[in-house]
């Protein structure tokens, strides 16, 4: 896997993201949060974007939900986010 790497290519976020976290996420989603926003925070070289890892670390990290043991405990902190 290429998670030594300090920083991804677009292309390689999905891979990166549903292995270590599960995410599922498209390459044309995170084209799409690019435009509008919501996504990895990013940098450029030239015409490429490129995401450190920590960052989506830090990404994946803020979307997934606290640790339940139920979905009614679930339901009730959706509540408090």
């Amino acid at each position: 896997m290429q998670a030594d790497r300090p920083r991804l290519r677009r292309a390689s976020v999905p891979g990166y993201l549903c292995e270590k976290f599960g995410i599922d996420i498209a390459v044309a989603t995170l084209n799409k949060l690019a435009s509008i926003g919501g996504g990895p925070v990013m940098q450029y070289s030239g015409r490429i974007p490129l995401y450190h890892v920590a960052d989506l670390d830090a990404w994946a990290a803020a979307r997934l939900s606290k640790r339940v043991s139920s979905t009614s405990e679930r339901d009730a902190n959706d509540g408090q986010r």
